[in-house]
């Protein structure tokens, strides 16, 4: 009787959920309008992401916000579980960590002060030029990794991107082209994008290349596909960025003509 008890028992516990985790996510809080505060509320395209993460499985998410260039190094020393501050997917970064699929398709932009568009038409005529990206992203990589980045003087930044451009103390910066689009139309800068996005992005979620690390992606990677199929995620990005960022850009294309 013991032994079918204790049997009845293990049964019950094996089909009750699995208990909830908390995803600390760390995010900069300062990239509109992905992750940012307004009226002391963090909120933006990905806190709406991680929270609709969060209810498809079940776990509580926690946000830790922090400079954008120490993201990694938290993630790396386990102060946080995964980074939602679209972060891209590169072939150095994929060899340290365990990515989720991709949830934004994106292009690098360049963006000058308003007028000098006619003059500056994308990344070739950064050439002699002092453009700006943000300290750590991918963005610097990008233009450090162009055949003429020698030519050109790139600076990075924590902050002030944006309004060193429109004064004129950088002729540009690179950001990626959905946010560039959205700082364009939010702010009162002088600012104007500068010829087409000339290199296709895919963002995703990272987590440490561990057991514990794989097995929280795998599960979040299960709840993201759920939003992509319900409509959950392109409904986020409709709210936040006026467009579906959340398909390839061939895929989006095709599906415009």
């Amino acid at each position: 009787m013991r032994n079918v008890i204790l049997s009845a028992v293990l049964g019950l516990s094996t089909a009750l959920p699995a208990a909830a985790e908390t995803i600390r996510v760390g995010m900069s809080g300062g990239y509109f309008p992905f992750t940012f505060t307004r009226a002391g509320e963090l909120q933006g395209f990905e806190v709406d992401l991680m929270n609709a993460i969060g209810e498809a499985t079940g776990d509580d998410i926690e946000f830790v916000t922090m400079s954008f260039s120490g993201l990694i190094g938290a993630l790396e020393s386990n102060r946080i579980d995964t980074i939602a501050n679209q972060i891209t997917i590169t072939p150095e970064r994929e060899a340290k960590f365990a990515f989720s699929q991709p949830y934004v398709y994106d292009g690098a932009q360049v963006v000058v002060k308003k007028g000098n568009e006619t003059d500056i038409t994308g990344p070739e005529s950064l050439k002699g030029r002092a453009v700006a990206v943000n300290l750590g992203s991918n963005f610097e990589e990008l233009l450090r990794n162009l055949p003429y980045a020698s030519e050109i003087d790139i600076r990075t930044y924590e902050s002030n991107i944006a309004q060193d451009t429109a004064l004129g103390r950088v002729d540009a910066f690179v950001m990626d082209r959905v946010s560039s689009g959205q700082l364009i139309a939010e702010s009162p800068l002088p600012l104007a994008l500068a010829g087409p996005p000339f290199d296709e992005i895919q963002n995703a979620l990272p987590f440490r290349n561990d057991e514990a690390g794989i097995a929280m992606r795998d599960k979040v990677n299960d709840a993201i596909t759920k939003l992509k199929e319900d409509g959950t995620l392109a409904e986020i990005s409709q709210k936040w960025l006026k467009t579906d960022v959340t398909k390839p850009l061939a895929e989006a294309e095709t599906a415009t003509e």
